[in-house]
């Protein structure tokens, strides 16, 4: 395939991923959160961002998903997956905390409020969810593409980083998306470091199933 049809491919992908996740959280889709049918729904609309990035990849871009950093699986992406978790959980989490804190910035309860309102059930479906379909776009695909299309690898991770904390705003607020942009920062540092995304997923979802699955059920960490 030509550069200049590839570059588009690209450029389409990428307008697609962010601009329709963008619209999910727009207000113009607010009654998706009326009801559990329309949350989802928005999930549904999440795997079909993620099916038609892939698509792109493969059929327009002429790429093999091996060019997410998407490798054969191995024991090590294990491995690294749950060294990553350890840090996060460990050494981000507390000094993101503590960073959030002194700046007087707001933590996370109106957000886990609105998230444990849900069905267990719907928790854990929205925490693989997570972890397979924004590792895979927004870190992945955003990080790699840009990068080509760019030239500048720190360009692609600050961008992919800074968007990515951004589309937290709307549920999360400022305080734990500045959390979450730093924390993103140092694993996206993992990631072009690694360049794995098994990793990367296997981490996010133990992350996230710890935070919004399993620890709520003998601790209240955000309040």
């Amino acid at each position: 395939m030509s550069a200049p049809k590839r570059t588009a491919a690209s450029i389409v992908g990428l307008v697609l991923a962010w601009g329709g996740t963008a619209l999910l959280l727009s207000p113009a889709a607010n009654f998706l959160n009326y009801s559990i049918a329309g949350k989802c729904i928005g999930q549904i609309a999440l795997w079909m961002l993620f099916a038609s990035t892939l698509l792109i990849v493969v059929f327009w871009e002429k790429q093999t998903i091996g060019s997410l950093w998407l490798k054969p699986f191995r024991w090590q992406s294990v491995g690294w997956g749950g060294f990553l978790v350890l840090v996060y959980l460990f050494l981000l989490v507390p000094a993101t905390e503590w960073l959030r804190k002194s700046l007087g910035l707001a933590g996370y309860a109106a957000g886990m409020e609105q998230t444990l309102a849900l069905p267990l059930w719907f928790r854990v479906a929205a925490v693989i969810t997570a972890g397979i379909v924004e590792e895979t776009i927004f870190r992945a695909y955003t990080v790699t593409r840009l990068t080509q299309l760019s030239g500048r690898l720190w360009l692609a991770a600050v961008l992919s980083v800074t968007a990515f904390a951004a589309l937290h705003i709307p549920i999360w607020g400022i305080g734990p998306s500045f959390a979450f942009l730093l924390g993103g920062a140092v694993m996206t540092a993992f990631f072009i470091w690694k360049r794995d995304l098994l990793a990367m997923i296997l981490a996010h979802i133990a992350i996230d199933a710890w935070a919004f699955v399993a620890t709520p059920h003998f601790s209240e960490w955000w309040k």
